[in-house]
């Protein structure tokens, strides 16, 4: 570009550049087509979960706050649930912990009670918490085989560089520069798509560590709420107080024209 540049300033005709990116995978044809193809698809694919996962994130700790503002305010868990997100992961846990205290009273033991109470709060947390690992195994996937990927087109540049080198007799730059280039650009492709994708996988995997405490602390309250019928519940947090009004300027005695006092 910047040949091109100063040669069109200059008055006079670039310089034709054979060593170019596109002009690299033109030499290695459809293979080195293909390759670029799975990777630039592995980086499309990785960004895309790295941004969609943490948008589904983002949205279940901001409702977090309502859980600890507002939901254990509410004189049940019911009227507490209506004030969640329909969708939300911590209305499905308190709907799953109501459904499971409606069936519990057909059984006798009061001990299997509890354990089919646990075991239903259980299972609704794993399944938030599979949801939010959904998409992390291609992240995962797309990591460790994203550098082995750029160097099959590696390997596949330097073998066509030998052959050229076998066929003009001598090593040539002009006979090798092309297929060497090639195997260059594949290995910094590989790592450009490996790299973000293995950083995206560790950030999002201890969201969702962190996601998966609260979730089930939130499930342990609910459970202990349940069982003792609405007595036990969390420490609620405290309301911001509310700021002081600033206090008034206190008014200055009024002074005469000559700066004194007037007399009482």
């Amino acid at each position: 570009m910047i040949i091109n540049i100063l040669a069109a300033a200059g008055g006079e005709a670039a310089p034709q550049n054979k060593f170019g990116f596109v002009e690299a995978l033109n030499q290695g044809g459809i293979i080195a087509y293909s390759i670029f193809t799975i990777l630039v698809i592995m980086s499309v694919g990785s960004f895309y979960i790295l941004i969609t996962k943490w948008l589904e994130q983002q949205k279940i700790l901001n409702q977090y706050k309502t859980i600890r503002t507002s939901f254990w305010r509410a004189p049940n868990l019911k009227e507490g649930a209506a004030k969640l997100d329909k969708n939300s992961a911590w209305r499905q846990i308190v709907d799953d912990g109501l459904a499971a205290e409606d069936q519990h009273g057909k059984m006798t033991d009061s001990l299997e009670a509890h354990d089919w109470l646990h075991g239903s709060l259980a299972r609704s947390e794993s399944a938030v918490n599979s949801k939010l690992a959904g998409g992390l195994p291609f992240l995962a996937t797309v990591g460790a085989t994203a550098p082995f990927v750029g160097l099959l087109g590696t390997v596949i540049g330097i073998y066509r560089a030998l052959i050229a080198i076998g066929l003009a007799g001598s090593a040539s730059i002009d006979k090798v520069a092309g297929p060497v280039g090639e195997a260059l650009i594949m290995t910094a492709i590989g790592l450009l798509v490996a790299v973000p994708a293995v950083l995206a996988y560790n950030w999002l995997q201890a969201r969702n560590k962190r996601i998966a405490e609260l979730l089930s602390g939130f499930s342990t309250d609910i459970l202990a709420n349940i069982n003792s019928k609405g007595a036990v519940k969390p420490a609620l947090q405290a309301a911001p107080a509310a700021k002081a009004a600033p206090k008034a300027p206190a008014a200055k005695p009024a002074t005469t024209t000559a700066g004194v006092p007037p007399k009482k």
